[in-house]
């Protein structure tokens, strides 16, 4: 029977037992969730994006990926997100998650979309965030739009200001 005493080792050993690639991913996304809470307080959406946008951006092979290929980088790298989220500092709301994953795909050349919806629940306004690639959701559940009205274009393509 194998004992481990500290759930902190345990997940430490979870970390080094994952690909070097993935482990990069995971700590990145810890860095970036909490900086883009801050971002978007400090700058606001439409340059935060637009700063991401000019940021290492990697065009090359990884751009002509195989639908399939770039469908299991993009459910890759939104594990290590949603990891990061669950074990890094704060909590970041889907804006932040969405920004996050949309960004490190872009970089890797995967063309996902930032899509954000909105809908009325009682007297409440709400609005969310997720990220799509090739009409998969890939960090929210797949009937994400049954429950917000999704605005029509990506806002990852548009020029929408969200402060």
């Amino acid at each position: 029977m194998k004992y481990t005493a500290d759930p902190l080792v345990a997940r430490w050993r979870r970390f080094w037992r994952l690909p070097g690639r993935d482990r990069t991913v995971l700590l990145e996304s810890m860095l970036l969730l909490p900086l883009t809470g801050l971002a978007l307080r400090v700058l606001g959406f439409r340059r935060w994006k637009k700063l991401l946008e000019r940021v290492g951006t990697r065009s090359s092979a990884h751009a002509r990926l195989p639908p399939g290929a770039a469908l299991d980088q993009g459910r890759r790298i939104a594990r290590a997100v949603h990891s990061a989220e669950l074990h890094g500092p704060g909590k970041p709301n889907c804006l932040q998650r969405s920004i996050v994953l949309w960004w490190l795909l872009r970089r890797e050349g995967v063309g996902a979309e930032l899509h954000i919806g909105a809908r009325k629940q009682h007297e409440n306004f709400e609005a969310h965030a997720w990220v799509e690639l090739n009409g998969f959701v890939l960090n929210d559940s797949a009937d994400v739009h049954k429950h917000y009205s999704r605005f029509d274009a990506p806002v990852a393509a548009s020029e929408a200001d969200f402060h």
